[in-house]
């Protein structure tokens, strides 16, 4: 703080300016806590160095909407749902460029995930420099927080290279107002990047996953970028580095592996019920943003708000706690209705809501708690319905009541996808939703939100095993061990509920709103039996386990055939996508894998109705930003419009 020697009372103002100019240090400030650049090598100061990188490169991205726009827009999984206002980000339309098409106050700007990286590298070139010029004798404090240094750089690198391609390289701290920058190479970048996890592996150690950045999640992101490194879109120049990348993928992987075994149940991943509760630090988690109860704090997890279909439009429905507050920005794909095994794959029935209780009943007919609307995803050729939407037909059978509203995937015996996008509702992602925040109308979401679990791990080696196959080492069956291991977890057990159905907005109990129970639309209970059709049973679901890669499961063979797939290598880099989907969807990661194994236009041409007329081969990068081309210099001037251009990635 500052102490002035002054007590200003606005009646005087006229006769301090007159005092000021008669005596010179009557306004003489004395700064007595001052903090210079020495303050960071000290213990103190570089732990809060620590602290405030980790906020700005894990929490700040999951505190507005740009998170989604750059890694689940423009996907075959995920498309805009009632509410486009960053529409742009998924449909490659004219607005997406260098600088995008504002359509209202929520649409993201071509910079902001530019700028929020570059800000993370920044600061995590003030931790390596510092943290390396300390003098702490203290190793836990020292070498912990230069691990974390070179950690965070290549975290922010790998997410940059991934979305734009060749990018300025800054690896030291900015002491002046520097203009003059150039694009590196992705192999520059990608060398930069692999040295740094190596460094941040030998420094850190393994413990308190997932809040803080450990030698494991060091070794699953150095797997990430070596498998990164080897994939489609660096195939002009990665060569010479693939075949050492590959062979270093797996042991990385099984070492991570061995130390975090997947949760026994997938819905357990989902079962957030307050802020630190036992879900959000299970051993399959590897790191995570962490987040906090206090909501006085500005990083607070925003998520919840995009993935949620509206409901509190419908009559007998209202806002509550428990629906969250529904942005609807993200509207699940018929990609990911036809790539489960709706019967024996649990997954899909605890990822996504498809039931919800009447919270506004006005007590008549219907009352507050019964089911009030849901959501049918059928197979093709299902006659059972004669519309997508529905009114008082589908029989509940646990009350002899009609559903006030029923929206089906394939009414009348259809074939085709789509139906169900004639309307703005479809069945929620429900991973992030968050019943504990303090309010209905609440915006700030308690939850931390997962960055690496192990069962991504198991996938990365598989897609490594499926790339040294090609590559003449090993066969392609070696993936199946790891992908099955996955799938095996993803099966109804024996005794299990299969329409059971828990997601975050059960927390109620850890919310502060006092909401009453009676108007809570949570229903923990799915739609499981209704759409598929089948009776009631608790037997374990048919095996998973994929022992053919000649006659790959239903879903994926619908996905190989859709896309016109042959040959081996193409249809098991197929399964290993399609896997990813079925174990990952919405956790932000899909777009740099499409755009990485450059399957991202095939598939969204495919499976993204909105984005398919527009996407474009240049659209596996992004645009440079335009704030960024208009500030730097070239030779001590701005760039004229051919400089700028020369460094535009094509197509833009």
């Amino acid at each position: 703080m500052k102490k002035v020697k002054l007590i200003i009372n606005i009646s005087l103002f006229s006769g301090l300016i007159f005092m000021s100019s008669c005596k010179k240090d009557f306004l003489k400030e004395e700064l007595t806590t001052a903090r210079g650049m020495e303050f960071y090598k000290t213990d103190a100061g570089i732990l809060q160095l620590a602290t405030g990188t980790y906020y700005q490169v894990f929490n700040l991205p999951f505190s507005a909407e740009w998170a989604y726009c750059t890694q689940t827009y423009g996907v075959d999984e995920f498309m805009v749902g009632g509410d486009g206002s960053n529409g742009v980000w998924n449909n490659y339309d004219g607005g997406f460029r260098s600088i995008v098409t504002i359509n209202n106050g929520n649409t993201q700007f071509a910079n902001a995930q530019w700028d929020n990286l570059y800000i993370g590298i920044g600061d995590a070139n003030l931790l390596i420099q510092n943290a390396t010029a300390s003098a702490s004798g203290s190793d836990a404090i020292k070498k912990v927080a230069l691990g974390e240094g070179y950690f965070l750089r290549a975290y922010c690198y790998l997410r940059l290279v991934s979305q734009y391609g060749a990018v300025p390289l800054k690896t030291v701290p900015s002491t002046t107002v520097e203009k003059e920058f150039t694009r590196a190479s992705p192999e520059e970048i990608y060398k930069q990047i692999i040295d740094d996890f190596k460094q941040a592996y030998n420094l850190l150690p393994n413990s308190n996953a997932p809040a803080k950045i450990t030698k494991d999640a060091v070794a699953h992101y150095l797997a990430k970028a070596y498998l990164f490194r080897a994939s489609e879109i660096n195939d002009s120049w990665n060569s010479s580095t693939k075949a050492a990348d590959l062979a270093a993928i797996v042991p990385l992987c099984d070492e991570v592996i061995s130390r975090h075994p997947l949760t026994a149940n997938f819905a357990d991943l989902w079962k957030y019920t307050g802020p630190d509760g036992a879900n959000e630090r299970l051993p399959e988690l590897i790191l995570s943003a962490q987040f906090t109860a206090d909501v006085s704090t500005n990083g607070t997890n925003q998520q919840h708000l995009y993935w949620a279909s509206r409901y509190d439009d419908i009559p007998q429905m209202q806002r509550d706690v428990t629906g969250d507050r529904p942005f609807s920005r993200l509207r699940t794909n018929y990609y990911l209705y036809r790539v489960y095994d709706q019967v024996n794959d649990s997954r899909f029935w605890k990822s996504f809501r498809t039931k919800s209780r009447l919270n506004k009943s006005a007590g008549n007919y219907y009352v507050n708690g019964d089911l009030g609307i849901i959501y049918i995803i059928n197979q093709p050729g299902d006659n059972r319905f004669a519309s997508f939407k529905l009114n008082d037909v589908v029989v509940y059978s646990k009350t002899g009541k009609t559903i006030p509203n029923a929206y089906i995937a394939f009414p009348a015996g259809r074939t085709t996808n789509g139906a169900m996008e004639a309307d703005v509702r479809f069945p929620s992602c429900s991973k992030h939703m968050d019943g504990s925040r303090i309010g209905f109308n609440e915006t700030r979401g308690l939850r931390d939100l997962n960055l690496a679990r192990s069962a991504e791990t198991y996938l990365i080696a598989a897609e490594a095993k499926i790339r040294l196959a090609k590559a003449g080492t090993g066969a392609y069956t070696d993936a199946l061990p790891y992908i099955n291991t996955v799938r095996a977890r993803a099966q109804f057990v024996s005794g299990e509920d299969r329409a059971g159905y828990y997601d975050g907005g059960g927390a109620l109990g850890a919310s502060t709103s006092g909401q009453s129970p009676t108007i809570n639309s949570f229903m923990a209970e799915n739609s499981y039996y209704e759409s598929n059709n089948i009776p009631v049973t608790t037997a374990a679901s048919a095996s998973l386990v994929i022992t053919d890669i000649n006659a790959l499961p239903a879903g994926d063979e619908y996905v190989i055939s859709t896309l016109g797939i042959s040959g081996t290598y193409d249809r098991m880099l197929a399964l290993v996508l399609n896997e990813r989907s079925r174990e990952l969807c919405g956790e932000y990661k899909r777009w740099e894998d499409l755009s990485r194994t450059k399957t991202l236009v095939q598939r969204v041409k495919a499976f993204n109705s909105q984005a398919a007329p527009n996407i474009k081969d240049y659209h596996l990068l992004r645009p440079i930003p335009q704030t960024y081309l208009d500030g730097i210099h070239s030779n001590g001037k701005p760039l004229t419009p051919d400089e700028k251009q020369s460094q535009q990635n094509a197509g833009y």
